[in-house]
Order: structure tokens, then C-alpha cells, then sequence
């Protein structure tokens, strides 16, 4: 069984166990702590402890934590399974569509929600279903941004890449031009989580597709249509494969060894080790940086733009309350605690990376707390050039698919790339018909 299908039959055993979750009785004791799930490494699990603790010595409910890194998705789905989800969790706005398609969350009521009139609109919009119902609280925002090895880019005598052929050339540099200078040639100028897990091929080359005027999903009127074929996706998948298959001097090519299997977890330490020189990422690894190679060593910068812009894939977390839950009203009290000035901003402080990176309270100031010009260009793209990934009920499958086609693609350097965007295309308007979305 293929990776997507597995998934696939996963997602469909669980939701017939889930199914109706939402209107079950009451599960567990309500007098016990609230159960609480975040998508995280130990790093950020103590800043989320701080945060609930002050929680708890505000309101004086307690709090049971679980940060879960491995395998979240798959035990989340346990969870639903045996019909005993957490009482909240704390993930990627791309779990929205599952949770609420499985019954797994509770809507949320704006009017009602303490607070919420002081949220941006663009973060609720991270809540949203595609029945432009809410089905989460959002409690962070953030946009990828371009880190380069500023220290190797002075080295060479380059100049900030302004646009995707300077950006190549940077590239070339950092591969050949020996940055590090210690004679030997191992450094690469592309920095690639390339891996299928999660489809994260496809999270990472999103922004490059809408840079040349492609995309996946198109929306057309509330509906979308498949643009993965588009001239606009061809060209952008040309680029992209030039940094795999073109070789330099040496007879290797820009991005890392290994590249096509690489995850985001692992893909970091090749920048924190002096492997790789360029880095399309989240700025929330701006404090792990800072460590190695060190804050001086490294910028962050717009991504240099392409023939149609510079859009980059903003997202962030939102914090799902969920279904039979034997505490609604502390399920909705600690969601309305964690969008709190007060907690939003402990959220940003948190050592050595922040849990909330783009503050989505209105009256907590992005430049006041931080302090950081980097953190200031975060804001300045999420607010211009940021986008997020389609609202359909499920964009997971969608991600995946194309993930393993351009995975593929990638590795393969002979293959044409119009026919095989051409057969995705096709599994992908079947997807997309079959989620009632189709234009």
C-alpha cells in the first residue's frame, strides 16, 4: 500500500470511530487536570510549562501537559480511535481540516469568545473551515523567511540576493567558492527538507510555485481547481530541479547531500554546522541560530523574488479544543488565556525559541517585545507577501501527493516533468472532487 493510501485508509478507519465525537456524552472525570497536547521538542515544551503555569496561579485549574514531537499525528489518531482525545492541542493550522472533518474539535463561537475581538482577522482566518465555520483558537502566526550565511556571503564578495538569479548564483558560491575556508569541498549553497514524510518537499517548495506563478490549488470563486500542470508550476518545477540535477565544479550540485530524504528536523543541523549556506525556513529557528553558528554569522531576509513575487507560505498554530471534552468551560478559558496579551507575549520570550513567533493579539507590539530587526522583517513579509495553504476540508492528501511527485522528480533528472505534473494533476482533481471542492 502506497504512502498516500495508507494515510488515507488511516484517516477514514479513524473517522468512522470518531464520527459523532462532537455530540457524545461528556468523556473522563471533570474534576481531573486538563489534558493538554502541543506539537513540540523539549526546547519549547518549558515555555509552554511556564505558560500554563501561570494558568493555573491565575485560575487555579491545573494542567496535565504532554508535548508529543514523534509520531504526533499517528497517536492523535490513536487518541481518536479509542474514542479519548486530549482536552486541547496545540498544532499546525494544516490539522484543521482533519480535525473537523472527523468530529474530532469543537466549533468556536467569535461572539462569545473572550478577547477574540482584539485577534487579527488574518489569524482567525487560520481557523477557519471550508464551511467558513471556526474550528480552532489561533495563537500564532508566522511567515518562512530566506536565512543566508552572512558571514560567507561577505567572504565571497556577494551581495544580498534580491531575486531568484542572484539567489542560484549565491548558491553556486557557498558550493564551490570554499566559505568556510578550510580547502576542502563540502560546503552547499541550498539547504533542502526534501523528505516525503509529512509532505514536506511540498511545504518547503510551495512558495517557490507561487513565486513563478504556480500553485497547487487554485481558488476560483470559493471552489478550486488544479493548477499543479500550470505553465506557471512547470517553470517553477524546471528551476527547482536545476539545484538537484545541474552540477557545479566538483561535480555535485547545490543543495545537500542526502537532500531527498532529509526532514525539517534534520535538515537544521546542516545550517547549525556549517554545511549549508541557504535556508528557506520558519523564523522560529532564529534562537537555535543564534547558538550555531552563531547570530553574527547569519541574515534573514525577504525571499529574493521570482518572476510573478516574492509570496512565502505563512501559517502558524492554532489550539484546538476538542471533542467530548468533560471541561468546556476550562477548555475555552485557558483558549482565551493563551490569546491573552500576557501570554502571547511570554509566548515570544520563550528560550531559546518563542512558541508564539507573530504575536495574533492586535495589542501586542511585534517590534516592542522582540526588540530584533530579523523579527521585524518577519512581520513586514507575513503582512505582504504571506499566503497560506488552500482552506479545503483536507489539504494533506494534496501536499502529500505532490511532495512524492516532485520527490521523484528531483531524483530522477531525465524525467519529463509536463507528463508527470500532468499525472498528478489528474489524482489530484480526484481528490479534489471527492472533498466537494471542485470548481
Amino acid at each position: 500500500m502506497s504512502g498516500v493510501r495508507r494515510s488515507a485508509a488511516v484517516l477514514a478507519a479513524a473517522s468512522l470511530l470518531v464520527a459523532g465525537c462532537g455530540t457524545s456524552a461528556p468523556q473522563g472525570d471533570p474534576n481531573a487536570p486538563l489534558e493538554v497536547w502541543t506539537r513540540s521538542l523539549e526546547d519549547t515544551a518549558k515555555v509552554y510549562e511556564k505558560i500554563f503555569s501561570d494558568f493555573t496561579a491565575k485560575t487555579g485549574i491545573k494542567i496535565d501537559y504532554k508535548p508529543v514531537y514523534n509520531d504526533f499525528d499517528k497517536r492523535m489518531q490513536e487518541r481518536a480511535a479509542s474514542r479519548d482525545l486530549p482536552d486541547l492541542v496545540i498544532t499546525d493550522v494544516s490539522a484543521l481540516g482533519v480535525y473537523q472533518s472527523q468530529g474530532m474539535v469543537t466549533e468556536i463561537d467569535r461572539a462569545g469568545f473572550a478577547g477574540g475581538a482584539d485577534l487579527v482577522e488574518r489569524a482567525w482566518n487560520n481557523a477557519k473551515g471550508a464551511d467558513g465555520k471556526f474550528y480552532g483558537v489561533p495563537v500564532s502566526t508566522q511567515a518562512q523567511a530566506t536565512f543566508i550565511r552572512k558571514d560567507w556571503r561577505e567572504k565571497l564578495g556577494k551581495p544580498v540576493p534580491t531575486t531568484w538569479a542572484e539567489l542560484v548564483d549565491l548558491a553556486k558560491a557557498f558550493t564551490t567558492g570554499d566559505p568556510d575556508g578550510n580547502g576542502q569541498s563540502d560546503t552547499y549553497g541550498m539547504l533542502v527538507p526534501g523528505s516525503t514524510d509529512r509532505g514536506y518537499l511540498a511545504w518547503w517548495a510551495s512558495s517557490y510555485l507561487w513565486q513563478a506563478g504556480g500553485d497547487i490549488l487554485a481558488e476560483e470563486g470559493g471552489k478550486y481547481r488544479v493548477a499543479v500542470d500550470s505553465p506557471g508550476t512547470v517553470a517553477a518545477v524546471e528551476w527547482l530541479r536545476g539545484m538537484f540535477c545541474d552540477t557545479v565544479a566538483g561535480g555535485h550540485s547545490v543543495v545537500q547531500p542526502g537532500a531527498l530524504t532529509t526532514i525539517t528536523n534534520d535538515a537544521h543541523t546542516f545550517f547549525e554546522q556549517g554545511k549549508a549556506g541557504i535556508y528557506l525556513t520558519g523564523p522560529y529557528m532564529m534562537g537555535r541560530f543564534d547558538k550555531a553558528p552563531g547570530k553574527d554569522k547569519y541574515e534573514v531576509i525577504a525571499s529574493p523574488k521570482g518572476p510573478h513575487g516574492s509570496t512565502v507560505l505563512g501559517e502558524g498554530e492554532n489550539m484546538y479544543l476538542m471533542a467530548g471534552s468533560a471541561r468546556p468551560a476550562d477548555q475555552k478559558k485557558l483558549a482565551e488565556f493563551m490569546v491573552s496579551p500576557d501570554a502571547q507575549k511570554a509566548g515570544m520570550q520563550g528560550v531559546p525559541r518563542p512558541v508564539v513567533r507573530l504575536p495574533v493579539n492586535s495589542k501586542v507590539d511585534v517590534n516592542a517585545v522582540y526588540n530584533d530587526p530579523r523579527w521585524s522583517t518577519v512581520a513586514k513579509v507575513y503582512a505582504e507577501s504571506a499566503r497560506p495553504f488552500p482552506n479545503v476540508p483536507n489539504f494533506q492528501p494534496f501536499r502529500q501527493q505532490t511532495a512524492e511527485t516532485l520527490n521523484a522528480l528531483f531524483a530522477r533528472c531525465g524525467t519529463d516533468i509536463r507528463a508527470e505534473l500532468g499525472k498528478l494533476a489528474a489524482n489530484l482533481n480526484k481528490e479534489l472532487k471527492s472533498q466537494g471542492m471542485a470548481k
